[in-house]
């Protein structure tokens, strides 16, 4: 009976010591399957944050002109209010569209019959209008403004040598007022741009406008002719397919174009205080500079801001 007893009891021992085990097992199982459960819902949440990421632009004072015509056979331009809703417009769909994983606004163009007066290249471009639908409202040097952006180069083709294809992505472009367009006899209100800001083979380089004569006054100063290019200036940093800043600052005779916060170009200079006669206007987006077959440049906004 003694024997019996122990036998019994070694085999509860043995009983109680595997169900123990059991349970142990049981629920490291579920302590783990629970942390995968975890671990999957962090990242569902983080793919859903990434899909409603929006650019910081307000486009309530700008316009935009599409590499693609309109019915009249003239490059499309969607002013406000029908710009703030651009997504759903299907002839701008293909040109300018929203990033939402990456939270910005892509611009793309590139060599199409849809051009602009006065330039042989398209564009997808934002013109500002101070004034929203109207674009004789502008402003002077002398009134001042700056433009910030935050933005980078998504794709750009080749030329055939191999070299990345050139983008002007901001600019400060001069207008002449109707009276002063009348005074010169001109037929549209088109003067020089002052500014033109290139992305150039992954640097940003910069063009401004000088006088010929610098000794020119009053109406002389109205004629396109009278302007010519300067000779450029290349910025240090390599900004390549990176996220970059670019702050362009107009006082009166004055003009700072700022990358990343770090660099800085300063114009204070003659050609400057001239160029106070003409009022004008920020452009911002993609405008493509060559005429290659299959050339494209798609360029990306993440924020955009004017202030006068």
């Amino acid at each position: 009976m003694k024997i019996q007893k122990h036998i019994l009891l070694i085999i509860l021992i043995v009983f109680l010591s595997v169900n123990a085990t059991s349970q142990n097992q049981k629920s490291s199982v579920a302590d783990t399957e629970t942390k995968v459960e975890k671990k999957d819902k962090k990242k569902k949440k983080k793919k859903r944050k990434k899909k409603v990421r929006l650019p910081e632009i307000d486009l309530s004072h700008w316009k935009v002109t599409l590499p693609v015509t309109n019915e009249d056979g003239k490059p499309l331009e969607i002013s406000p209010p029908e710009i703030l809703d651009f997504a759903n417009i299907e002839a701008a769909k293909p040109y300018m569209y929203i990033d939402s994983t990456k939270g910005a606004i892509v611009f793309h163009a590139m060599p199409t019959e849809s051009k602009t007066k006065n330039t042989k290249y398209t564009r997808s471009e934002l013109r500002e209008q101070m004034v929203p639908g109207d674009n004789n409202t502008n402003w002077t040097f002398a009134q001042g403004g700056t433009m910030k952006g935050k933005l980078a180069i998504e794709d750009v083709s080749r030329d055939k040598d191999g070299k990345y294809h050139r983008i002007i992505i901001m600019q400060i472009h001069g207008r002449l007022t109707n009276e002063q367009r009348d005074l010169i006899g001109e037929d549209d209100n088109n003067a020089p741009p002052m500014l033109k800001i290139y992305w150039d083979k992954g640097k940003i380089r910069v063009k401004t406008k000088v006088l010929k004569n610098l000794n020119a006054t009053g109406a002389e100063l109205l004629h396109e002719d009278a302007w010519d290019n300067d000779e450029g200036f290349n910025f240090e940093q390599e900004v390549g397919f990176g996220k970059f800043t670019l702050e362009v600052k107009v006082s009166e005779g004055k003009m700072v174009i700022v990358l990343n916060n770090t660099e800085y170009k300063v114009y204070e200079n003659i050609h400057m205080s001239k160029w106070g006669i003409f009022e004008n206007y920020f452009k911002a987006g993609n405008y493509f500079q060559t005429r290659d077959e299959g050339a494209f440049a798609k360029v990306k906004y993440y924020s955009l801001e004017v202030k006068h």
